[in-house]
């Protein structure tokens, strides 16, 4: 490895816990809308009736595990839960229509499954309430 290439990996891995943290963020905020759009209709669509099964309970879940994960805060086990959900989600919803998520409409599940899993392991990065 040349120590030009070493310098540029060495200034990347430096700013790995910040740029994990705002990762985390965004992709929590992006739950929080789904869970928004369930709940409220908002920004677009229409809401889910109060209590119905399973929209009403996944939007409450996408609201409030999407808020912990995007402040920080207990981020670890929110992530395991928000990845087990969509897991569930992929094989209720989406997988009986067919095998490949880009067939039956399971793609956002899936990664949302799987990035989930990587906060899991990675913890909350940088910018967090409770880091560690």
């Amino acid at each position: 490895m040349t120590t030009s290439t070493t310098a540029v990996e060495t200034r990347l891995a430096s700013n790995t816990p910040v740029v994990l943290g705002v990762f985390r963020i965004l992709v929590g905020l992006m739950f929080v809308m789904h869970g928004t759009v369930k709940l409220f209709g908002f920004p677009s669509g229409s809401p889910a009736a109060v209590g119905t099964w399973p929209a009403w309970w996944a939007g409450v879940l996408e609201v409030v595990l999407g808020l912990l994960i995007t402040v920080g805060f207990f981020t670890r086990i929110a992530a395991f839960v928000a990845s087990g959900m969509m897991a569930v989600a992929y094989f209720w919803m989406h997988f009986p229509d067919g095998f490949w998520p880009i067939d039956n409409g399971g793609e956002t599940a899936a990664l949302y499954s799987f990035i989930f899993l990587l906060l899991v392991f990675t913890g909350p990065g940088a910018l967090s309430i409770n880091r560690r």
